[in-house]
């Protein structure tokens, strides 16, 4: 882990009061679920589209497939650099469920009801992307296994672990974090923390 003064190279990537570590700290809330059958598993795309989708494992896997690299940062306070990322870009996600124009949010349901709330344009960003992969290995149970969302220009909280739906929306409404004081949108370069910041 670093501490103290940031080296040039992390100049301007490192948002105020945040550490760089090289470790990846496991913060969630409830259970870690553990898939043994994927099979049982889907994701569901539903809300203000025209054609409501629903993935299994295998065809969103049969997506193509995208690499990024990118900065994490958390609202506790850490920030992990260089993550090298695999998995199927939003875009390539929701290419032909038809948003619809009245959509402007996205709320993102997690496994145990966990939610979390994005303005569409965030969510839709190129840089946004529903991963399966972190350097190189596939995500432990603990890091989302098997989907979890990449929205690396927000607090990572943004970015559900568990991922089983997306839902376009016409309005915003807070999900669970947002409920318990955090943030609605979180840019951690502007330090929206809390509700309050």
């Amino acid at each position: 882990m670093f501490f103290g003064n940031k080296p040039a190279e992390q100049e301007g990537r490192v948002p105020p009061n945040q550490r760089v570590t090289d470790g990846w700290p496991v913060l969630h809330y409830g259970n870690v679920p553990y898939y043994e059958d994927l099979s049982k598993w889907d994701l569901q795309i539903f809300g203000q589209v025209e054609n409501p989708k629903r993935f299994t494992y295998d065809e969103l896997m049969s997506l193509p497939q995208s690499n990024s690299k990118n900065d994490i940062h958390c609202v506790t306070g850490w920030s992990k650099l260089d993550n090298e990322w695999e998995g199927i870009a939003v875009k390539d996600v929701v290419k032909d469920v038809g948003i619809k124009d009245t959509a402007k949010f996205v709320l993102l349901h997690a496994e145990e009801g966990w939610t979390t709330n994005l303005p569409i344009e965030d969510f839709l960003r190129d840089s946004s992307l529903l991963a399966h992969t972190h350097n190189g290995k596939t995500l432990t149970p603990e890091h989302g296994f098997p989907i979890r969302v990449v929205v690396p220009h927000l607090y990572f909280w943004k970015s559900a672990k568990w991922l089983r739906a997306i839902e376009f929306r016409e309005n915003d409404v807070p999900g669970f974090w947002e409920m318990n004081g955090y943030h609605m949108y979180g840019d951690p370069f502007k330090e929206q923390r809390f509700s309050w910041d």
